[in-house]
C-alpha cells in the first residue's frame, strides 16, 4: 500500500462534517486535558497514547483535531500529518501518515533519498472512568485502542522479506490515565501488544532466526505531565521498544546492526487557547539501524502543532 493522502482527505472531510453538526464541541474540555496528538495519531503525549479522547468534544458532542509534526535526530528526519475525531468524549477515530527520511542511512544502503512512509488508522474507546469527573477519586480513565499500520513499498521490500518481516501489522493497547487536579499532575500507563519493529518503520515481526521473533510482545509505556500554569504543561515519556529484529539481523550476518532501544522524551506543551496547542520536546530514540550510523544515539528535537475544536 502506498502513502495514501486520500485517507487524510477522508478524515478531514469527517472532521468538517462533525463541525457542522448541531452538537459540535463549542464548550470543550479543560485546557490540555485532552492531550496532544501522538506520532501514531491517537490523543496522548508525543510518543505514547493516553486514555483521553482527542478534540474538545465533551459528552453529547462531536469534535475534531488535526496536527502537523516534525522531528529530527542526528541521522534521521520524520514528518507526520494526521487528524482525529472525538465522539461524545468516549470514541476516537484517528489517522496519521508518517514520512521517515533515512538520509545517510539510505545512501549507505545504496538507496539515496530513501523515505519510509507509513499510514496508521486507529480507533479508541473509553471503557472506564472520567479523567476530570473522577479527579478526586483513585479511579483512572481507561481506554482500549487498536491501530492498523501499513508500510509503503520501497527499495527495502526485498530486505524486509529476507528477514521475514511483513509490511503491515496491528497494535492493540490499553491505557490508564489519572488526573490529579489538585496537584496539577497527570500520569499515564499504556500496555501495547505489538509486532512492530521501530514502531513499524522497519516492518512487523521477523521469521529469520526463529524463536519468538514473529510473535506479539507486550511493551509498557509511561507518561507524566505537570501543569505549571493553566495553559503550560511539562513532562516526560518513556516507551519500551521491542528488539526482536536484532535476532533476525544476526541470523542474516548483520551482528547487532538492527538493534533497537527504548524511546523517551522530555516535553513542554503550550495551549494559548482551547483550539491550539504546540508541543516541543527533546527526544532520545536510542539506536536505529546502528550498522549504518556507528551506533549513534538518535537524539534531537520534536515539534508538533495541533488545531482542535
Amino acid at each position: 500500500m502506498t502513502f495514501a493522502p486520500s485517507l487524510l482527505a477522508a478524515c478531514a472531510a469527517m472532521c468538517c462534517a462533525g463541525a457542522s453538526l448541531s452538537a459540535h464541541a463549542d464548550t470543550g474540555k479543560l485546557l490540555l486535558t485532552g492531550g496532544v496528538s501522538s506520532v501514531d495519531g491517537a490523543a496522548g503525549g508525543g510518543i505514547t497514547p493516553w486514555a483521553v479522547i482527542g478534540s474538545n468534544a465533551t459528552e453529547g458532542e462531536i469534535g475534531g483535531s488535526a496536527f502537523l509534526t516534525t522531528a529530527g535526530t542526528k541521522d534521521y528526519g520524520l514528518n507526520i500529518v494526521g487528524a482525529a475525531i472525538g465522539i461524545q468524549d468516549r470514541y476516537e477515530l484517528s489517522v496519521a501518515q508518517q514520512d521517515f527520511n533515512t538520509r545517510n542511512t539510505g545512501t549507505a544502503l545504496g538507496l539515496p533519498g530513501l523515505h519510509l512512509k507509513q499510514t496508521i488508522v486507529g480507533a479508541k474507546v473509553r471503557v472506564l472512568g472520567d479523567a476530570v469527573l473522577d479527579a478526586d477519586t483513585l479511579m483512572p480513565q481507561v481506554a482500549v485502542g487498536v491501530q492498523y499500520k501499513t508500510l509503503g513499498s520501497t527499495g527495502l521490500d526485498g530486505t524486509l522479506k529476507a528477514l521475514g518481516a511483513k509490511r503491515e501489522g496491528v497494535d492493540i493497547y490499553v491505557s490508564a490515565t489519572k488526573l490529579f487536579l489538585g496537584q496539577s499532575l497527570l500520569v499515564n500507563g499504556t500496555l501495547r501488544a505489538t509486532k512492530a519493529n521501530q514502531n513499524g518503520l522497519l516492518g512487523y515481526g521477523a521469521t529469520l532466526g526463529g524463536g519468538s521473533n514473529n510473535s506479539y510482545s507486550l511493551q509498557p509505556e509511561f507518561s507524566v505531565a505537570y501543569l505549571i500554569s493553566k495553559n503550560i504543561a511539562v513532562g516526560a515519556e518513556y516507551r519500551f521498544m521491542r528488539n526482536k529484529l536484532e535476532t533476525a539481523g544476526r541470523a542474516a550476518g548483520l551482528g547487532n546492526g538492527l538493534r533497537s532501544e527504548d524511546w523517551k522524551d522530555i516535553f513542554i506543551a503550550w495551549a494559548p487557547n482551547k483550539n491550539v496547542s504546540v508541543t516541543l520536546a527533546y527526544v532520545d530514540l536510542g539506536v536505529i539501524v546502528p550498522a549504518t550510523t556507528a551506533s549513534r544515539k538518535q537524539t534531537g528535537y520534536y515539534l508538533s502543532a495541533q488545531l482542535a475544536f
